[in-house]
């Protein structure tokens, strides 16, 4: 194939699954141009998505797998800088992401993960307490009153952010998911975001809590057993906020706009004929929240899906992808339907660098939905569906707003 015929990847596409499509198109393995024109392997068959995943073959590490990055020849200009050149369990390979990942595992256990259901609760009580208290008739934006302050007060509450710290590390999130900032702006907005994580590190060094920073401080940081170093907590704090909250915020989004798109299944689910999980698991499947999540690259010379891949190429896994692959599910693959049986999807990843937070991002879902839906039953969306803008596509899933009226 001719470069001139490489599908280019538009980070402002208002679709991406008709792009993903055309790809899909010319086989599981397709040659792209990234955002910035760098030039990488597409994955979107999932037997080879799991194929790369779950080997050694393939790595998230820059500086010893992608010769172009090693070399300078990557720009600080790059759109997904901020994507490949943070160190944490995010970009590690082999025994250091093992290394670096125990502490990440440990602040994601399954008690600690149940203990915040109460507080997920509670924060989803507020919330929709609060939609209710504003002005009768007037439409509400879902997305930002709810589905975007929920998993944050949740991420806040698992990081110990106290409150002074919460709504400039928000900005800093909005910034990251934006592939579209300026250099500059991408820059000044990373660096900010890094001094925020130092000042929260700072501040619970001083008042320690029951969070997983102050955990990951006394239990890593300061264990002379341990290898962890102040500055891998900071990278560590990045990726669970960034990779935590905007995922978890596009699940809700997005499943709230497909029951109220879709009002057979909203009734179903409202009298119980259909279950909440069924409905979760098939938003994952239909609209993974996390398209992208750059980048991967070969570690040696290899074949994947019919196709010659060479040590250092770059690799873009397409989560989004898998869950609509029609060798998977048939011609029903494009179409909203929690009554499937097979609802298999890769939207928490594979292998070694699978979700970490996948049972929380699951359990806020579990819990925002029957909140909002039963406390307004007759809720609508107060705009045709084409009328809704997508935001930050290339990398996360969701909507720019969302627009309801409740009664």
């Amino acid at each position: 194939m001719q470069d001139t015929d490489l599908i280019v990847l538009d980070p402002d596409s208002r679709d991406i699954q008709r792009t993903i499509a055309r790809i899909r198109a010319r086989g599981p393995v397709t040659r792209v141009a990234l955002p910035g024109g760098v030039l990488a392997w597409y994955v979107t068959g999932p037997s080879e998505l799991k194929e790369i995943l779950s080997g050694r073959d393939v790595s998230k590490d820059p500086r010893q797998h992608w010769p172009a990055f090693r070399n300078g020849e990557i720009g600080k200009d790059f759109p997904l800088l901020n994507w490949v050149n943070t160190f944490s369990a995010f970009t590690a390979y082999g025994p250091e992401h093992r290394r670096i990942r125990k502490p990440l595992t440990a602040a994601f256990t399954n008690k600690r993960t149940a203990a915040l259901e109460p507080r997920i609760q509670a924060i989803a009580e507020e919330l929709v307490t609060g939609l209710e208290s504003g002005p009768t008739g007037d439409p509400v934006d879902i997305r930002k009153h709810y589905a975007y302050p929920l998993p944050l007060g949740v991420i806040n509450e698992l990081m110990g952010v106290p409150e002074h710290l919460a709504a400039p590390l928000r900005t800093c999130v909005d910034g990251i998911f934006d592939i579209t900032l300026s250099e500059t702006e991408a820059g000044a907005n990373y660096k900010q975001m890094i001094e925020l994580l130092q000042e929260l590190v700072t501040y619970r060094r001083d008042n320690p809590g029951e969070d997983m920073t102050s955990t990951l401080i006394t239990d890593f940081v300061d264990n002379p057993d341990e290898e962890f170093t102040e500055q891998e907590l900071v990278d560590t704090l990045y990726l669970t906020i960034n990779a935590g909250h905007e995922t978890s915020a596009n699940l809700i989004d997005q499943a709230t706009f497909l029951l109220l798109t879709h009002p057979d299944h909203q009734a179903a689910v409202l009298d119980g004929r259909l279950n909440w999980t069924s409905v979760i698991e098939e938003t994952l499947r239909y609209k993974a929240p996390a398209v992208h999540i750059p980048l991967r690259y070969a570690v040696k010379d290899s074949r994947l899906g019919g196709v010659a891949i060479s040590a250092g190429d770059p690799i873009l896994a397409g989560y989004a992808a898998a869950g609509r692959d029609p060798k998977i599910h048939g011609d029903s693959a494009n179409r909203f339907d929690p009554t499937r049986p097979n609802k298999d999807h890769l939207a928490f990843g594979y292998g070694a660098h699978h979700c970490v937070g996948a049972p929380l991002a699951r359990l806020e879902a579990k819990v925002a939905l029957p909140a909002l839906f039963e406390r307004f039953p007759h809720m609508k969306l107060a705009v045709a569906p084409d009328e809704l803008g997508i935001a930050n596509g290339f990398i996360a899933q969701g909507h720019d707003r969302l627009p309801v009226l409740l009664h």
